[in-house]
């Protein structure tokens, strides 16, 4: 029991490292050798838990589905009003403007990296923006959009990526917190 715990938490650690890496240097410009040197283990260790760094991607993957499927749940259990589960969206943003501003969008930049060259891992990595669009959409069902709950869903996503890449390539937070307060302020006005 006690090996199975230590191995767990292993297998974490390693995510975890990938995770930090594949964010801050991207996919491509994360080796196995990078992850194997974060992680503090011998290469030989880790062949246990992943065989591949494409292994180690999808364990990001499911790491992140996680994450945010939690808070998202969250969310649900927290708040009534439909609006404010939008505006918590959209404040996730604002509250993560430091690392927003200097490595972009974690969830945009790895689909928009993959999608060159590397559609069957994209295909994983897009149950990401599926995960919030599918929850937006249903927030704005809600609030009694209908058929426009699609659309509108997209939309919010869109402008939010649109907000994170901008702030970016700026190096700006304050532009980020300005463009996520306006459109707090349209989710209010719907």
């Amino acid at each position: 029991m006690i090996r199975a715990y230590k191995g767990e938490k292993t297998r974490a650690e390693l995510v975890s490292q990938a995770k930090r890496l594949f964010y801050e240097h991207g996919y491509d410009g994360t080796s196995f050798s990078d992850i194997v040197a974060a992680s503090g283990l011998y290469r030989g260790n880790i062949y246990h838990y992943f065989k591949t760094k494409d292994d180690i991607l999808k364990a990001v993957i499911d790491a992140h589905l996680d994450e945010f499927g939690e808070l998202l749940a969250r969310w649900e259990r927290e708040i009534a009003d439909p609006k404010e589960k939008l505006i918590a969206f959209v404040g996730m943003i604002s509250g993560r403007a430091a690392e927003l501003t200097e490595f972009g969008c974690p969830i945009g930049s790895l689909n928009t990296e993959l999608g060159k060259d590397r559609r069957d891992l994209q295909k994983a990595a897009r149950a990401l923006f599926d995960l919030f669009r599918d929850w937006l959409a249903n927030r704005f069902r809600e609030l009694g959009k209908g058929e426009e709950a699609g659309p509108l869903a997209l939309h919010v996503l869109g402008r939010a990526q649109g907000i994170t890449i901008i702030a970016h390539v700026y190096q700006d937070a304050a532009l980020l917190r300005r463009e996520t307060e306006a459109l707090q302020t349209w989710i209010r006005d719907l």
